[in-house]
């Protein structure tokens, strides 16, 4: 495939990724069908994770971090997405490359020291609560409530959908602080510690793919939250989720790049070794230009994608760049999962084999951070 590390990355970024692609290769594939048959990651996982810097590219070094850039998000999804385990991809990503920047943006000097660590280290696992049942794509319908009394915010209300809900420990979530506001006015943004009277979790969802990823619901019953656990300013919760789009849209499409190279890779090697006809699959020239056509388009992507990173480093606002891809990219490599799964023919489509994983890991990442719909509606704004 395409490789634009020398043109587009730095030394930092090019170590970060030899050092997470052997971790992955010695540490995750092997254990994560493992994972995949319980639903859920071991924490073990995180702290391992946390030990080797994986998890604080987000974070700055003074609370335990990386801190890398915007390049290091791509390099980060891409990598993870190549494990071709999408619910350990899924999972990782909504702590260290998600949640976790939420607070660094907004969370106040005594926030930060509080659980940022803990997050770099991976001892303590994030999930990120913003959907809920009725609201979807659209963030603005949410009706989980909160009320101020004395020093404390009450909770009510359900957040569904989420990844890392039974794993997590901390949760960043964002309630309605005031009724009357209108659009994306009156929402506040929390840091919630699991447990205590008020909060309970779900059944874990049975999902079609992303397996090893815990998803279910969270349920707030005047659950009372510390006032200075409030991030960020009250009522303005709304617009800092925004600040964080851009990110998590290159992370969920740097998976995908990352899952399609992978695709790509297993499928030519089944092509070229696939006997048919007295010859192979790939001397069949229908299926070298179907999948030399999904090479171009996978490595076009990519350019997109790096390129949107480079000038994010810059300063600069890639708002147009990330819906965009955030619309095609997630639709690319399903149309190029279903298209590999055809040419591994019924054994393509038999669990337990790599590319039926990727035909069923493929399928979300075109649902969450921003229905393919919704962003082409954004990128028609834009223009």
């Amino acid at each position: 495939m395409l490789n634009l590390d020398d043109t587009y990355l730095a030394d930092e970024h090019r170590q970060f990724r030899e050092q997470l692609n052997r971790f992955i290769a010695r540490e995750v594939v092997p254990r994560a069908p493992e994972w995949e048959a319980a639903g859920i990651l071991p924490p073990e996982l995180y702290r391992q994770m946390g030990e080797l810097g994986f998890l604080g590219l987000a974070i700055p070094a003074e609370y335990g971090g990386t801190e890398l850039d915007a390049r290091g998000t791509v390099v980060f999804g891409e990598e993870i997405g190549r494990s071709s385990f999408g619910g350990f991809a899924a999972s990782v990503a909504d702590h260290a490359d998600m949640a976790a920047p939420v607070i660094v943006r907004a969370g106040t000097p005594t926030q930060k020291q509080r659980y940022l660590p803990d997050i770099a280290s991976g001892q303590r696992v994030l999930g990120f609560a913003v959907t809920e049942p009725g609201g979807g794509s659209d963030l603005t319908r949410m009706k989980t409530t909160a009320v101020r009394k004395g020093d404390h915010w009450i909770l009510n209300g359900q957040k569904t959908f989420i990844t890392n809900a039974l794993s997590a420990n901390i949760f960043i979530t964002i309630a309605r602080t005031d009724p009357q506001a209108k659009g994306g006015n009156g929402f506040t943004i929390f840091i919630i510690e699991k447990g205590g009277q008020g909060f309970t979790t779900g059944k874990k969802f049975d999902k079609t793919g992303w397996c090893a990823s815990d998803m279910s619901e969270l349920f707030f019953e005047d659950f009372a939250v510390p006032a200075e656990n409030m991030l960020g300013e009250e009522g303005k919760g709304f617009y800092m989720l925004m600040q964080g789009l851009e990110r998590e849209r290159m992370s969920m499409c740097a998976q995908c790049i990352g899952m399609a190279e992978r695709a790509l890779t297993i499928t030519l090697e089944h092509a070229k070794s696939r006997a048919a006809y007295g010859r192979t699959l790939w001397d069949l020239q229908a299926i070298r230009h179907e999948l030399a056509t999904y090479a171009a388009e996978v490595s076009a992507a990519k350019l997109m994608l790096y390129h949107a990173a480079a000038k994010k480093d810059r300063g600069e606002s890639v708002r147009l760049e990330a819906s965009m891809m955030k619309a095609q990219i997630p639709q690319l490599l399903k149309r190029l999962a279903d298209a590999c799964v055809q040419i591994h023919g019924a054994s393509g489509y038999m669990r337990g084999t790599e590319i039926e994983r990727i035909f069923r890991d493929a399928r979300p990442f075109s649902l969450g951070g921003g229905a393919a719909a919704v962003m082409l509606d954004e990128v028609a704004k834009l223009l």
